[in-house]
């Protein structure tokens, strides 16, 4: 009895331990090896916690185009839903219903060609990388039936890119042993993409042509409108029915709201299908993306599988098998708590903000952007004369103050070309920006100092 009454105070004595002389903090966090025993939740969640502190403030992350703030609501809905399994359609019928709904929205949004009594083709996916490669292999599919059919050749697919494309698509032609035929970049033609080189590129073997709404490298609008004119043309000509497939990834949530007149989605003959990213300009935590087809002849039946070992028969067409269902919960609270006017009101302030820096640097004659035209809240811009200092160092600077600022080069042809590139998200306003030109402008004096300093005839001022 009294052995058993010490061992409670000892209990309770550890229960009253302070945070940092407990014995779950008396000790380093295990790197390799799974530790024998358990600890405390509280010193679990204290040192992970603690190790965390050392990533960058992602609200200062200007390098990311993932969303970075979202409202208290939307982080309400994915705590309470975060443990729903996105494929188990049969046990989470709702979440599959808000799937639905969000698949729908969007192919109105994109203007594909659906009516009340049929679903839009498309579905969720952890990510528009997914989706793009979702997307991709519909298009290799239809493509090698048609050559199937025709008696024909179907080892040599290739399909025709810019060379800023993002690396997904490098990934999709290397797993699905594609040839990948690249446009590329021109500071002729101030680095935009060449629709009528992406045509010379083509062939018999073409499963698809890919525009992009938003470039990675500078936010470019490729010209789709141009593209499938031209498209057409040759389709004409040749007999061939290539396809453009639209990554959207970041411009499918800006254009129709802010350009909605812009013929760049399935309002066009040739564009099969797009992929776009809820969790970027969707202002949907990470990871959700979108696959979209212009309908459902244009999806391969044999890519659908179905699975009955869940509880009902589930048609699934996915990368990935179990993934969250609170990213897709929380796109629907977007899209009903938002609506039309509240999208256009997020990007529209965004997009101001994006001028404002871009102004503001052409102003200080230190700068100039690589693309004047904005159409999304994205700015890419050069040093404008040559320095003894590169934007790598300026970047730098920048994180001395939080600030994650990437300097990148430009794609084949144009590598020796190096940007800075700003992308304003939600949350990031004019005060923010303001904070940002001060602290660029501050580490551009210190480098042009340190520069001076260097250059200055060396005094020995060693004492003899």
């Amino acid at each position: 009895m009294l052995h058993k009454r010490v061992h409670q105070d000892i209990i309770k004595a550890q229960e009253n331990d302070p945070v940092y002389g407990g014995r779950g903090l008396s000790h380093q966090a295990p790197k390799f090896n799974i530790p024998a025993q358990e600890i405390k939740p509280q010193d679990a969640y204290q040192m992970v916690h603690d190790e965390l502190m050392l990533d960058g403030n992602s609200r200062l992350n200007l390098a990311t185009f993932v969303t970075t703030w979202i409202e208290p609501e939307a982080k309400q809905l994915m705590d309470e839903t975060f443990d729903k399994n996105m494929i188990d359609k049969d046990e989470y019928p709702q979440t599959a219903e808000l799937e639905m709904r969000c698949t729908n929205i969007l192919s109105d949004l994109f203007h594909a060609y659906t009516d009340d009594e049929q679903e839009a083709c498309g579905c969720s996916t952890i990510g528009s990388s997914e989706a793009a490669m979702l997307a991709g292999m519909a298009m290799k599919w239809n493509w090698r039936k048609k050559r199937k059919a025709q008696g024909k050749d179907t080892s040599q697919p290739n399909m025709v890119v810019g060379a800023d494309v993002q690396v997904c698509w490098d990934k999709f032609c290397v797993y699905w042993d594609i040839e990948m035929r690249t446009v590329l970049m021109s500071k002729e033609n101030n680095y935009q993409f060449q629709a009528e080189k992406a045509i010379e590129l083509c062939d018999e073997n073409t499963i698809c042509v890919l525009g992009i709404l938003g470039t990675t490298y500078t936010g470019e609008y490729q010209d789709i409108q141009a593209l499938d004119t031209l498209l057409n043309i040759y389709n004409k000509k040749t007999g061939y029915d290539i396809p453009i497939h639209v990554d959207a990834a970041s411009g499918g949530f800006i254009a129709p709201f802010l350009e909605p007149e812009l013929l760049w989605d399935f309002r066009l003959k040739w564009v099969h299908s797009i992929n776009v990213s809820g969790h970027k300009f969707g202002l949907v935590a990470p990871g959700l993306g979108w696959a979209m087809w212009k309908d459902w002849s244009l999806l391969p039946e044999e890519l659908i599988f179905h699975v009955n070992y869940l509880g009902g028969d589930m048609p699934t067409f996915a990368l990935n098998f179990s993934r969250p269902g609170s990213q897709v919960i929380s796109q629907y609270y977007n899209f009903v708590r938002l609506g039309f006017e509240g999208y256009k009101k997020v990007h529209k302030s965004c997009l101001n903000v994006a001028l404002f820096i871009r102004d503001e640097l052409i102003k200080s004659d230190l700068f100039e952007p690589i693309i004047n035209n904005i159409r999304m809240p994205l700015l890419a811009f050069k040093l404008k004369d040559k320095k003894d200092f590169s934007v790598y160092h300026i970047s730098d600077k920048l994180r001395y103050h939080g600030w994650q600022v990437p300097a990148y080069t430009l794609p084949q042809n144009c590598e020796d070309v190096a940007i800075l590139r700003i992308v304003v998200k939600e949350g990031f306003d004019y005060d923010l920006a303001t904070l940002l030109l001060r602290h660029l402008n501050e580490a551009v004096e210190e480098l042009e100092t340190q520069t001076k300093d260097t250059h200055k005839p060396q005094i020995n001022t060693k004492i003899c």
